[in-house]
């Protein structure tokens, strides 16, 4: 019986084969959303080995960031835009928790982030959300929480007000879209913890500084950041 299974599996295979999320390669037996070569080739920034990191140098003077960090760099057209466009528009949740348990396999080698209470996502607005039926900050978050000893914290820092589209805009018009666009339901639950706020992609850091900003508020907290991507 199982080897009647085998034989199923290999010919829905050849049928409808398995493409890895980041080359569009057909995946052989024992691979899973990446291929053995993207797994080894991708392009890791090893932040977490760099305290002084271009992400964390984004919140210098801004926000006080305990630490900041981003699993790859992103590239127009490259690996990376795949695998995100997958996890953001095909509904490839299990992206998000995939590049999640990398991230936290390489953090808990840091011990800022083996200090961390609630993993915090990066919220959709309420519209948005329902269009597509998930958030994917909040994927990455569980797959960090898989590996860290952070708990997911979902639905205290929320988006009140939907924004345009940051992708053309300058910094400055960025910083300006992001003005009091979220706010804290609960902020007495997270008085005196270290908060990782997660999100998919950082580019000027406007919407991780606005939700930094807000959450900084909070009497002892205190703030690090991780995302999947970096793009500069």
């Amino acid at each position: 019986m199982n080897l009647q299974k085998t034989y199923l599996a290999d010919f829905v295979s050849l049928l409808f084969p398995e493409l890895c999320v980041a080359c569009r390669e057909t995946l052989v037996t024992g691979e899973d959303l990446l291929c053995a070569g993207c797994r080894f080739n991708l392009p890791y920034t090893n932040f977490h080995q760099q305290p002084d990191n271009i992400v964390a140098r984004q919140f210098w003077g801004k926000i006080k960031v305990e630490a900041a960090y981003a699993l790859f760099y992103f590239t127009k057209g490259g690996k990376v835009q795949n695998l995100m466009h997958e996890l953001k528009y095909n509904g490839q949740q299990r992206v998000g928790n995939l590049a999640g348990n990398m991230a936290g396999d390489q953090l808990v080698q840091n011990d800022i982030f083996k200090a961390i209470d609630y993993i915090i996502p990066v919220p959709l607005h309420k519209k948005r959300m329902q269009r597509r039926g998930y958030n994917q900050s909040a994927c990455f978050a569980g797959g960090l929480a898989a590996k860290l000893n952070g708990v997911v914290e979902l639905d205290n820092l929320v988006r009140i007000k939907a924004t345009e589209t940051q992708t053309r805009k300058s910094r400055f018009a960025r910083f300006q879209n992001m003005q009091e666009v979220f706010t804290v339901k609960n902020p007495e639950r997270l008085e005196n913890k270290h908060i990782l706020l997660v999100d998919d992609v950082v580019t000027t850091g406007s919407t991780l500084e606005a939700c930094g900003a807000k959450l900084l508020e909070i009497e002892g907290l205190k703030l690090s950041i991780a995302t999947i991507a970096y793009a500069e």
